[in-house]
């Protein structure tokens, strides 16, 4: 068995987001839930035509821009998923580091955007959308910021392009496009038999009905991979991805987890629209593994890039790889 075939025709997008906070933000210390929160609500009222409200959900589904986008949902003729009632959205948000509750006029913000195949298209939406929710307020105040950059940043390096300027108010296209070949070409500089993955955010990883919380073996990380990216390649990049799924698992557990320093990052957000909490904690930390890493190294490199694990539009499951 050779090394994973990643989708051939997926393509991703990165882009750093510069804010200038004119009224105090009083926000979570994980910011990827206001911010996607702020960010739906905004979009949904800028974007929809509907002489009534939608209600719950979209009524014109992948139609319409924001219900592409935020409300994904697998089409009638879908071969996979088609029983779910949405699928993995075509965007990650990668949320400051910053951690504090507190963000005083006068300072600057910035974050992550990553956009993933067809979604590319939809960056002036994304650039309009910010920009009117700094008008319209983040957080629980409202506090009110100004959107002062977008620029496409490309993710193993390179000078940055800008795409938006407050000054000028315009939105700039560019070729920014990550694809496979240079996914392969990061993936080829990663360890073949010894690394470490360290989860930035929480990874809320699930398999036999447990989260993994003492360790995440290797075979539950690709897994979840696996079924992230097929989803994502399916709905956004342009096909159904072949490959051998039951065969790499099998592979996976033949790595182990050798060194593991975890804990769990307990978090929540109130879902508007379901009014309740919605638990979104994960695990933290680093896991050493060591093995026949070599075939997966091009699966952990996009999984870099599109996260992993339950609430990763919103910034959860961000990893690294490297060798120790």
């Amino acid at each position: 068995m050779t090394d994973i075939r990643l989708p051939p025709s997926l393509t991703l997008a990165h882009y750093r987001l510069t804010l200038k906070v004119l009224e105090t933000l009083y926000l979570p210390p994980f910011k990827g839930s206001a911010l996607r929160g702020g960010f739906g609500h905004t979009f949904k009222r800028l974007v929809c035509i509907q002489s009534k409200p939608c209600g719950d959900r979209c009524v014109l589904g992948n139609a319409c821009p924001y219900g592409y986008v935020f409300e994904t949902s697998p089409p009638k003729d879908s071969e996979v998923l088609s029983t779910h009632e949405a699928v993995p959205r075509p965007f990650v948000i990668e949320p400051p580091s910053d951690r504090r509750r507190e963000i005083p006029a006068g300072e600057r913000l910035t974050f992550g955007l990553t956009l993933v195949g067809r979604c590319i298209n939809y960056l002036p939406y994304f650039v309009a959308v910010f920009r009117e929710l700094g008008d319209v307020g983040l957080g629980r105040s409202r506090g009110k910021y100004r959107l002062l950059a977008v620029d496409a940043v490309p993710p193993y390096g390179g000078p940055k392009r800008p795409i938006y300027r407050a000054e000028e108010d315009v939105v700039r296209t560019a070729d920014s496009t990550v694809g496979v070949a240079e996914i392969l070409a990061q993936a080829s500089t990663l360890p073949c038999d010894r690394l470490t993955v360290r989860f930035l955010t929480p990874a809320r990883l699930k398999h036999a009905g447990r989260y993994a919380q003492d360790t995440v073996e290797f075979h539950v990380l690709v897994r979840a991979l696996l079924r992230r990216v097929s989803s994502l390649a399916y709905f956004h990049g342009g096909g159904q991805w072949e490959t051998d799924y039951p065969g790499w698992v099998e592979r996976a557990q033949g790595v182990e987890a050798v060194d593991t320093h975890l804990s769990w990052m307990e978090w929540g957000r109130r879902s508007g629209r379901q009014k309740r909490r919605i638990e979104m904690g994960g695990v933290v930390g680093s896991v050493t593994y060591a093995g026949d890493l070599a075939p997966f190294r091009p699966l952990l490199a996009l999984g870099m890039l599109v996260h992993v694990g339950k609430g990763a539009v919103l910034g959860n499951g961000q990893y690294v790889v490297n060798g120790e």
